[in-house]
């Protein structure tokens, strides 16, 4: 019996403890996933933490519900045996119980419900936006346009294994970070040439599927400076866990300084006209995207 008691303990605490201890589990994580890491990644934005918020109401409702059905397993497997009940009884129906179990599942599924939705519209799009950046999955990395800022591109890939640089993550770190200001609500427009991939970053709150022939939009911000990483999370090939997205968020002033001189070189790199070609897609995207 005590063992059993110990161990319905140490199941309650691994349950429980990621709900009622938040900050100690964010305490050994950052923008990027950690071993042996028991909760979500901590919140870099206000989308992530209605996430978490989310998370951990319907965690409570399903542990609760867990557990008052197993005492009533419990109660039902010792207290209604043949032994001490010979003579069973023939009660087939209970108008009280009838309308509790019906009642109360919607009651929990009403609950879930409303905050999920205000989630669901909140996730979507922003009035508003500051910046847009168009993400394109190709077979297989990732293509970053800056319509606000010049229409000029980048290329994102993984780095390979011989040239990771000490402090650099196996295949979440990338040649080219997507650089974003702080404090600033980002438009992403996704889209693919080929195949379905997903834009997918974790502690920031944003997942949006990249399929050919359709522009997909949803958003995102980030509290502070820092670097965060996300990956393709629809299997799209060969390649597939090749495709890591790293967000670098910095200052305004800091910002402006990256796009002024990613800009020049990609104005040198390439013939004016691709450069014209391109501004042009990009804008023209973005303003039917507004529209």
């Amino acid at each position: 019996m005590q063992l059993f008691r110990r161990l319905c303990a140490a199941l309650t605490l691994m349950i429980m403890a990621p709900v009622a201890l938040p900050g100690w589990f964010a305490a050994f994580a950052g923008g990027a996933p950690t071993p042996w890491e028991m909760g979500m990644q901590p919140a870099a934005n206000e989308i992530k933490r209605r996430i978490i918020d989310l998370h951990d109401l319907v965690l409570i409702i399903i542990t609760l519900t867990t557990i008052f059905v197993g005492v009533l397993l419990a109660i039902v497997c010792t207290r209604f045996t043949a032994k001490r009940n010979p003579v069973p009884s023939r009660t087939s129906h209970h108008t009280g119980l009838e309308i509790a179990w019906t009642v109360i599942p919607i009651i929990l599924l009403v609950i879930i419900a409303i905050p999920s939705f205000r989630l669901i519209y909140f996730q979507d799009r922003t009035p508003n936006p500051d910046l847009t950046i168009k993400v394109v999955g190709h077979q297989w990395f990732w293509e970053y346009g800056y319509p606000d800022n010049g229409g000029f591109s980048i290329e994102s890939r993984y780095i390979h294994d011989e040239d990771l640089k000490p402090g650099q993550l196996r295949l979440l770190d990338v040649d080219n970070q997507m650089v974003v200001p702080v404090g600033k609500n980002i438009r992403i427009l996704t889209s693919s040439p080929e195949v379905i991939h997903s834009f997918f970053v974790p502690s920031l709150g944003v997942q949006r599927y990249a399929i050919p022939g359709r522009v997909i939009e949803t958003w995102f911000s980030v509290d502070k400076p820092g670097v965060y990483y996300g990956q393709c999370n629809q299997i799209c090939g060969q390649d597939h866990s090749r495709m890591p997205i790293v967000v670098h968020a910095v200052t305004e002033q800091e910002f402006k300084a990256w796009t002024e001189q990613t800009k020049k070189a990609a104005q040198a790199d390439a013939p004016a006209g691709a450069q014209a070609s391109l501004l042009a897609a990009t804008t023209t995207t973005a303003n039917q995207v507004q529209r």
